[in-house]
């Protein structure tokens, strides 16, 4: 299996875990006319919740946002995979999530992006990987926007630009309006 099928399929599953809402179901007993002591309800999500140390309620908060700032596109293909994930034997989940977990942090990191943004974040992490606060919903909202080619092209001008000259190209890139991004994306990638 591709890594990055693997990675995928690793990521939808915490994403899509944490995004569901967990609830259960319980139907209420029948009326008796004996008391009952009183009944212990079933778990909530909010009180398993309240079970995880401040670290994992970070992580699932940090996870949530990630999930909700997906485009429902890119929602609907993680749970695809988050399914196909769910069928595989209990022994091959265990080795992908293994693997997934061996990688370096960045690039599991770069999955919260999803399936199109995370398959290319490797590649994109020099000019992406350390974007100032100010200005990360701007560029997820334009790195969105980009086909799977003008992402390729973009891929390849991060991987060319020295990190002296990041910061500049990076501001160039986002200055330029949508309708020019090809002619400089090509420019760029010297295509």
């Amino acid at each position: 299996m591709n890594k990055l099928l693997f990675a995928g399929l690793l990521l939808a599953l915490p994403l899509s875990l944490a995004a569901a809402p967990q609830s259960v179901n319980v139907p209420l007993p029948a009326p008796s006319a004996t008391p009952l002591a009183a009944p212990t309800a079933a778990p909530t999500a909010a009180a398993a919740f309240a079970q995880l140390d401040p670290a994992q309620q970070r992580q699932r908060r940090s996870d949530y946002a990630a999930w909700r700032a997906l485009p429902e596109g890119e929602r609907e293909r993680i749970r695809q995979a988050a399914a196909r994930f769910a069928a595989l034997p209990a022994d091959q989940q265990q080795r992908l999530r293994a693997q997934f977990q061996a990688q370096d942090q960045a690039f599991r990191e770069g999955w919260r992006l999803g399936p199109q943004l995370g398959a290319e974040f490797p590649k994109l992490h020099g000019l992406f990987g350390f974007v100032p606060p100010q200005q990360r919903d701007a560029v997820l909202a334009v790195l969105r926007q980009l086909s799977p080619s003008q992402l390729a092209q973009l891929a390849l001008v991060a991987q060319r630009t020295p990190p002296q000259e990041r910061d500049s190209v990076r501001s160039a890139f986002l200055t330029v309006p949508a309708a020019e991004r090809d002619t400089w994306l090509k420019r760029q990638a010297g295509q």
